[in-house]
């Protein structure tokens, strides 16, 4: 097992990287939890798969949980399901002593953690991970947002859990897509902040398509690490260098909105998202047709899209506007200087946008 541990003073908690950490959820969790309520937020593949090893563990240590079902992907990030979720708690008379824990991918656990972070001004929230984008990003740094439908993660809080339990042996029930997804994550590390985990992915790709222990293992802690470091120094996106791990999201988000969150996941909208920004970093003069070949064809080679159709370029530009990174009106992208180094930029000219969409938009 790995341990990373996120400084962030009295909020800091430890990420635990390992095989087999889900039977060791009880004796991990115990120490942390009240004799309040523990509410377990999933979805139904990673209740199907998990629950009972989850409640098992905990009751072993002394610990009493209840389940909540929420529909998978994107659905769980409304404010019905929200709604619905907080009702449940008032009903079950959780207090404000109550533990939530989610366990599944991304987007329940971003349920969990605006749920945590809302419900009776804050309580307690554990991670438990089990697809690889949850495990390399979503699960780690606080961010918890809900969705509108015209914009995502538009309602949102920052909210540490007081534990990220990762079992790597829980990605080898993924679908090999839900692989490719996490994939899009990685590479959007190594081409902003870290060319050794981008080599790697180079490397190993075959490897980590059929999820081999090492090579997984390996780049789960390599992005993990890099992740905890940089919300160590930027926990709220005050001084820029979270917005940094925002490459490829800035226009992959506006390709969710624009599809109605369905036809691309978001780890394709965001592999989309990656091939049209190193596009405007080009357009931009700050980077060679060498280096958005080279990254495109590392996208490409995980089975990740980067091309989209039956959306215009126009209503792409309109959905970015309301983007949360926006700021006096201006759009900002985090864009690579080269591959492993990258930079925020700030309101770039329209004819570059434009002709940056022209590479990946069909419409």
């Amino acid at each position: 097992m790995h341990t990373i541990r996120v400084d962030l003073g009295e909020r800091s908690y430890p990420i635990l990287i390992g095989n087999g950490l889900i039977a060791e959820a009880g004796r991990r969790v115990a120490p942390l939890v009240s004799d309040d309520r523990v509410v377990i937020l999933s979805v139904p593949p990673a209740e199907r798969l998990y629950g009972d090893a989850v409640r098992a563990s905990l009751a072993g240590s002394g610990i009493k949980s209840e389940t909540v079902l929420v529909p998978d992907g994107e659905e769980a990030k409304t404010i019905a399901t929200y709604t619905r979720v907080v009702e449940g708690l008032l009903n079950a008379k959780a207090g404000r002593g109550s533990t939530i824990i989610s366990l599944g991918g991304g987007c329940v656990g971003d349920l969990a953690g605006f749920v945590a972070a809302t419900y009776m001004r804050g309580v307690r929230l554990i991670h438990m991970p089990t697809t690889l984008l949850a495990q390399v990003d979503s699960s780690i740094g606080g961010k918890a947002a809900l969705n509108l439908p015209d914009a995502k993660n538009i309602v949102g809080a920052f909210h540490q859990p007081a534990l990220v339990i990762s079992d790597t042996s829980s990605l080898r029930t993924l679908p090999p897509r839900e692989v490719r997804c996490g994939a899009a994550e990685l590479i959007k590390y190594g081409a902003i902040m870290d060319l050794r985990l981008l080599e790697h992915l180079e490397r190993e790709r075959d490897r980590l398509l059929r999820l081999d222990d090492d090579a997984t293992m390996r780049a789960v802690f390599m992005a993990a690490e890099l992740k905890a470091g940089v919300v160590a120094k930027d926990e709220r996106e005050l001084s820029g260098l979270r917005l940094l791990l925002n490459f490829g999201h800035t226009l992959g988000h506006a390709v969710e909105v624009a599809m109605e969150y369905r036809g691309f996941s978001h780890g394709e909208s965001v592999a989309i998202g990656m091939a049209g920004e190193i596009r405007l970093a080009e357009a931009l003069g700050m980077v060679a047709r060498e280096t958005v070949d080279r990254l495109e064809s590392l996208i490409a080679g995980f089975g990740l899209p980067t091309r989209v159709e039956g959306v215009s370029r126009k209503a792409l530009i309109e959905i970015m506007a309301h983007d949360k990174k926006v700021v006096a009106r201006k759009l900002r992208f985090a864009l690579p200087e080269a591959l492993g180094k990258g930079t925020i930029v700030s309101d770039p000219p329209m004819d570059a946008i434009n002709e940056a969409l022209k590479g990946v938009v069909k419409d």
